[in-house]
């Protein structure tokens, strides 16, 4: 297959090159990820679950894409789960997966991409890094929750080796304005040797 949509994902610099990326990359999005082995969905279904085993708490699969982490959330037992991405083909995917309850396309420029109050945990999984989201959503998503909510996400290596992504999260955890529950080093995309932090915190 190639692997050139994978590959070129993490050469995007702008937003606009990013939205068009994942909306070509739509049709054969799955296929070219299942060839990779992606880890990290089930991954931070399980660490969420860990620590809010609720099949009633509502969610937010944000940057959901083809719908892959909306169904490994509710393989572990999630059943209110709401799915946004700014990539509408990808959102057509997702569509047909029927993991989600509702789907909407988020601009990706948004500083409050959903309304406090509404969800008890967002997810963002491979979202927050390099030819994805900047550093700058994690700030977006946490102003966005109240006290008490979590937030579920991952970094890659290639985030990891960015200091913006650590640092938007240490801004929030250094001052006490969220607490880390979990943190687990493991596979990401198997099939191209690359890992991801997986973490779940709580805003304060």
């Amino acid at each position: 297959m190639g692997g050139t949509f994978l590959e070129k994902t993490y050469e995007l610099n702008t937003v606009e090159e990013t939205v068009d990326h994942y909306n070509r990359w739509a049709e054969s999005y799955d296929a070219e990820i299942a060839e990779n082995n992606y880890a990290t969905p089930g991954r931070i279904a399980d660490a969420l679950w860990s620590v809010l085993p609720d099949a009633e708490a509502p969610l937010l699969d944000f940057g959901c894409g083809t719908g892959l982490s909306g169904i490994a959330l509710r393989r572990v037992g999630y059943e209110q789960i709401d799915g946004m991405d700014p990539s509408s083909e990808m959102l057509k995917v997702a569509q047909g997966k029927s993991a989600h309850r509702h789907l909407s396309v988020v601009d990706p420029d948004s500083r409050k991409p959903f309304k406090s109050g509404v969800y008890k945990a967002v997810v963002a999984c491979g979202v927050l890094g390099t030819g994805a989201a900047p550093a700058s959503v994690f700030g977006h998503l946490m102003h966005c929750l109240n006290r008490g909510d979590l937030l579920a996400f991952s970094l890659n290596d290639h985030a990891l080796a960015d200091p913006s992504y650590i640092g938007a999260m240490n801004e929030w955890l250094d001052c006490g304005a969220a607490r880390l529950l979990f943190k687990e080093h493991g596979p990401h995309l198997p099939g191209l040797n690359l890992n991801a932090c997986v973490y779940v915190i709580e805003k304060v």
